[in-house]
Parts: C-alpha cells; sequence; structure tokens
C-alpha cells in the first residue's frame, strides 16, 4: 500500500500487490516522455483503481491522476466477486470503499487547476454512505470546475431479483433523505439514473424541479402509486427513459430540449404516452411485453405530435401490440421517419404487416427485423401464461387490400407455413423481396443478427 505522503488518496484504494519490479531506463520507457495531455488522455481510459496505481511507477507518473478531466467511481471496481450477489456486510464494505476513495480523490484535486469534464459515480443506496458522497461532490462543486456530474444510484435487490412493495417503499425513504440532505448536489447533477423507488412525499416533479441542470433522466421499476399520472416538463432534458414503471398515464407536456425517449413496460388500457411540446424530438423506443387485454397502439395517434425521424419497436417476441394503418393515417406521423428497427417479432407468424411502414413513410431509408421466439426471456409455463394473460394469438390483423398497397397478392397473416427467422442469404433474400414486393419505397431492409444485443447496449443503464 502507498505510503499516504507520495501516494495520496491512491493510498484509500484497494491494496496494491507488489510484485518484484525492473526499472526501465530512459530509451526503454518511451511512454513517461509523452505530454501530460497525451498521459492524461491515457488514465481517461481506466477505471479510477487502475488510473490510481499509476502514481506508483514513478515522479513523472505521481502527480497525474489528480489531474484526470473524466473520473468514473464505480462500485463494480471495487468489488472482487464482479457485481455478483454478496451478504449485507460485503456490500456495506465495498459501498463504503467507494465513498473513502470519492473523498480522497477529490480532496487531492487542486482547486480550479484542472477541470473535470466528467464526474460519473455508481455506488448503493444506503444512507450515510449516499449522503457522504453528496455532501463531497457538493464541495467539489463549490471549489471546483466541474461541466458534468451523473449519478447512478443502485438498489440491493436488482434487477432480475423479485422487488417487493415494502422494498420500494424502504428504498424510496433512503432517496428521499438522500434527496433531502444533499439539494445541492442534485442542483448541480446532469445526469440520473434511479431504479426500484416508490416516490411518496417527494415526488418525480420534485426531483425534476430540483435537478434543474439535468440532461439524461433514467427510470427503472419506480412508481408513485397505483393509477398515478406522471407529467414531465424540463427545459434542459435531453434523454428520458421511463422502464416498467407502473404509471397508469404519462405525459411529455414541456420538453424543449429532448431527443430521446425510451419506453417499455406499460399499463395498456390506452396509449402509453403523450406528447406536448417536444419540438426536438427524433427518436422514440418503445418496448412491451403485449398481453391479451392490452390495448394496440396507433401510432397516427401516438406519434400525431411528434413527427420522428428513428423508431424502435420491440415486441420481446409477443404479441404485436402496433396496429398497422394506411399511409393517410401516418402521414403526419412518419413524414420525417429514416429508420424503424422491429426487434424480436415472433416467430411462425406472417411478417406481410410490416409493409404498412414501408408504404407509409417515404423518407425511409432502413428497416431492422429480428424474428425469433427469444426462449430465455419468454414465459414458456402454460399455467403461468394463462394466469397473466399472454396472448395466444400473436398474429396481426390487416386485410392488406384495405389501403393502397398495389400488390394484392401479398399474405394477410393466413400462411399454413410458419414464417421463421431467415437463416441463409437465400432465405433472407426472399423474404426482403416478399416484404418490398409492389412498393415504391428506397428503405433498405436488414435481418441483423446482433439488433437486439445492440437495443439492450442501448436501453441499458
Amino acid at each position: 500500500m502507498a505510503d499516504k505522503k507520495r501516494g495520496g488518496y491512491f493510498s484509500l484504494l484497494a491494496p496494491v500487490e507488489t510484485t518484484p519490479t525492473i526499472k526501465p531506463n530512459a530509451d526503454q520507457d518511451r511512454i513517461s516522455h509523452l505530454p501530460d495531455d497525451i498521459l492524461l488522455a491515457i488514465l481517461d481510459g481506466l477505471n479510477v483503481r487502475d488510473a490510481a496505481r499509476t502514481s506508483l511507477l514513478s515522479r513523472r507518473w505521481r502527480p497525474l491522476p489528480a489531474m484526470i478531466s473524466h473520473l468514473k467511481i464505480d462500485i463494480s471496481d471495487f468489488d472482487p466477486k464482479g457485481m455478483s450477489r454478496f451478504s449485507d456486510d460485503e456490500l456495506g464494505r465495498t459501498n463504503a470503499a467507494v465513498v473513502e476513495a470519492t473523498k480522497s480523490i477529490l480532496a487531492c484535486r487542486k482547486s480550479n487547476e484542472n477541470t473535470i469534464y466528467r464526474l460519473s459515480m455508481r455506488f448503493y443506496l444506503r444512507d450515510d454512505d449516499c449522503i457522504s458522497i453528496g455532501h463531497t461532490v457538493g464541495h467539489t462543486m463549490g471549489t471546483q470546475k466541474v461541466e458534468m456530474i451523473e449519478f447512478t444510484v443502485l438498489t440491493e435487490k436488482g434487477r432480475k431479483q423479485r422487488i417487493l412493495h415494502d422494498d420500494l417503499v424502504t428504498y424510496g425513504r433512503r432517496f428521499e433523505l438522500f434527496f433531502s440532505s444533499c439539494p445541492n448536489t442534485f442542483r448541480g447533477l446532469t445526469g440520473l439514473q434511479l431504479e426500484n423507488l416508490r416516490f411518496g412525499e417527494l415526488e418525480i416533479s420534485d426531483v425534476l424541479n430540483t435537478c434543474n441542470r439535468l440532461k439524461y433522466l433514467h427510470l427503472f421499476n419506480c412508481n408513485s402509486g397505483i393509477s398515478t399520472f406522471l407529467e414531465v416538463e424540463h427545459l434542459q432534458l435531453s434523454e428520458l427513459s421511463i422502464v416498467s414503471c407502473r404509471f397508469e398515464r404519462i405525459k411529455l407536456s414541456s420538453l424543449p430540449k429532448l431527443t430521446r425517449i425510451i419506453f417499455g413496460g406499460w399499463l395498456a388500457f390506452q396509449d402509453p404516452l403523450s406528447f406536448g411540446h417536444v419540438p426536438l424530438l427524433e427518436s422514440v423506443v418503445l418496448t412491451n411485453v403485449g398481453l391479451s387485454w392490452h390495448k394496440v397502439v396507433k401510432l397516427s395517434n401516438f406519434l400525431s405530435n411528434a413527427p420522428i425521424r428513428d423508431l424502435t419497436l420491440d415486441f420481446n417476441s409477443e404479441k404485436i401490440w402496433v396496429q398497422p394503418e394506411g399511409p393517410k393515417a401516418l402521414a403526419s406521423a412518419f413524414h420525417k421517419l429514416r429508420v424503424v428497427n422491429l426487434v424480436d417479432l415472433p416467430e411462425g407468424y406472417d411478417p406481410s404487416w410490416t409493409l404498412f411502414i414501408l408504404e407509409a413513410a417515404p423518407s425511409l431509408r432502413e428497416l431492422y427485423m429480428a424474428v425469433r421466439d427469444h426462449l430465455c426471456e419468454m414465459e414458456t409455463n402454460t399455467e403461468r401464461r394463462k394466469a397473466i394473460s399472454y396472448s395466444e394469438n400473436k398474429n396481426v390483423d390487416w386485410n392488406a387490400s384495405a389501403t393502397d398497397f398495389k400488390n394484392h397478392s401479398l399474405s394477410t397473416g393466413k400462411n399454413p407455413r410458419p414464417v421463421r427467422y431467415p437463416s441463409t442469404k437465400k432465405q433472407r433474400f426472399a423474404l426482403r423481396n416478399r416484404i418490398s414486393l409492389g412498393t415504391h419505397s428506397l428503405a433498405l431492409i436488414h435481418f441483423p443478427s446482433v439488433l437486439k444485443a445492440d437495443h439492450r447496449a442501448r436501453l441499458s443503464y
């Protein structure tokens, strides 16, 4: 472990294993002769622990970690198990290491000498730890130049574990204490990611009003109670993600800088979202498991106030919850549309209903499709599917002859042979021709095998 006088905050990180080293001579150690800006660019790409250890290399490297402009302090870098499940004591020790590292790292920086362009923090929602981190970051904001500050606040129970109502309430109270204890810190945040919270006296609107510099907000499994209405207004927000949050209705009233919305898992008695003033919105991602009682979404109504350029629809290998419509109905919603991603269409059903997108989007350039039954993620138990009201009829009621399609021989979903994902080039070519035959669209149709992975990367936080 480094001496505090020599290593500064780096001594508070995990012990460094000592091994015999051979000191390179000046000719061998060419990297140390590089200018500061290049060395700092290298350190910016490392996690905070590895960057800190470089201070032990030589006198040349010793001051550099305290000059890094992009600081990422992530609890996963302090967990030897790689964010796997651990005991409450282990979690407490790991989170405490993040707190100590945050204090030491920020305390060693010289005020206003080196700008922090981005400070990204990822930690667990534990009362004392969170408040300590909040106060430390708040002090840094008051004494140093910090352009972007991002918090990702985790809960002990992750996304793949069963979250009970009491868990949501407990986590919600913890966050409310954290928020009320560090108001100045939250005023300076530019990014915030939250999960598994039940908002009570503190409402999401209160968070948005306080975090007036916020550029992106990601909410996962957060709610304010049964049958609640969420209205979102913010002057700076450019990206909003609301996934598995059980709001009955959501209205994006006034978001003048919003460019991207990700919305997944909704109570589908009505359209999932309504748009107010969103003049810069370009990208919409919708994902849902369609149950038998879900109302289908008419994109002509849903996107009437938000003509976008990029649309992603993820069906999770279940019921198609979009209602195909004619070109006239979709004219205002689709006239700027350039790219469409259709993710995890269920296998065994005729995909010719997707033709309505080609016909209604005159500027469409690319159409991506992934057709598959993702058995690892689907509910396959028959009794459970019946209890949750999964739809066994995943087909789409679509009559091509009722539109302006020029080729009336296209299938209407009664194909006797199941249509599976085209695994060979010949199959993909044939299906591509089948979908586009008779249209005048110039859009490119893709069947990428990596679409789901890319889509997950865009949704994750």
